[in-house]
């Protein structure tokens, strides 16, 4: 007999009564959409898990403090909060200074971290890493609506809401995305005899 799946609206209102695997549950459902989410915006493996954390953290102050009123809709309000966070931290990053070597390199670029985890070497396939860079070479509105769309999942009238758009110009964009998209692809092939 199929497990029946509860919505995640019943897990917030079990949460909020106290049961915490609820919530163990809602952020394993989400985890992988709202984390993919969070890596393709800022480009950095490590600071997405703590973004993810971070993510969550306030979800669960939001939802503590009574904040939660997207009955429905915890997938988008999660999405937006992660975004948030994820822009938030650009921006930050954006204004720390880089470290050089006498070459104008950046020395962390010469520090290799040794990944000991099975999961994480089978995320960061060649594929997987050729085509993250593709979509970070998208136009930041271009790239956003395709993460919130393909890895994310979210309807173009969430994506609208999320970004403060209109359907209209959400649609136009992922249209744009997918052409720039397979532009890059094409030019990128090597051809193998």
């Amino acid at each position: 007999m199929p497990r029946e799946i509860i919505a995640d609206g019943v897990l917030l209102k079990v949460y909020l009564e106290g049961n915490e695997s609820a919530l163990e549950t809602l952020i394993k459902r989400h985890k992988s959409r709202i984390f993919t989410s969070i890596l393709l915006l800022v480009n950095d493996r490590y600071l997405a898990e703590d973004i993810f954390q971070e993510t969550f953290i306030k979800i669960i102050n939001c939802l503590k403090g009574g904040k939660y009123t997207h009955e429905g809709k915890f997938l988008p309000w999660a999405l937006r909060i992660a975004r948030n966070l994820s822009i938030d931290s650009i921006r930050h990053r954006n204004r720390i200074p880089m470290i050089s070597d006498s070459e104008g390199n950046n020395v962390f670029d010469y520090l290799h971290i040794v990944e000991d985890s099975c999961e994480t070497s089978m995320v960061e396939k060649e594929e997987s890493k050729s085509l993250h860079a593709l979509i970070n070479q998208l136009p930041e509105e271009q790239k956003e609506v395709l993460i919130l769309r393909h890895y994310a999942d979210l309807s173009f009238k969430e994506i609208a809401e999320m970004t403060g758009t209109n359907i209209n110009t959400c649609i136009g964009r992922m249209h744009y995305a997918l052409l720039n998209l397979r532009r890059m692809i094409k030019k990128n092939v090597v051809v193998t005899k």
